[in-house]
């Protein structure tokens, strides 16, 4: 299931990404693209949890703002 984080949020977790896990959002997302071909989003999610560690909050932010600069979502 999709979590739902207001903008407010979404944008603070970002904000926050490079602090918390050492990494750019740029090496997430090249993660993300040179992954296995994982479709669905919470795939994605539980990929970056649990291959990289992250917190599911954060990855789910990752692979939202990675489906929003994609064009994937429309807001």
């Amino acid at each position: 299931m999709r979590q739902h984080h207001s903008p407010e949020i979404h944008k603070s977790l970002l904000e926050r990404i490079p602090h918390v896990t050492g990494r750019t959002l740029q090496h997430w997302f090249s993660c993300l693209e040179n992954g296995p071909a994982l479709l669905r989003f919470e795939e994605r999610v539980g990929w970056l949890r649990d291959n990289h560690g992250l917190p599911h909050g954060y990855a789910a932010a990752i692979v939202h703002e990675l489906d929003l600069r994609r064009g994937a979502l429309r807001v």
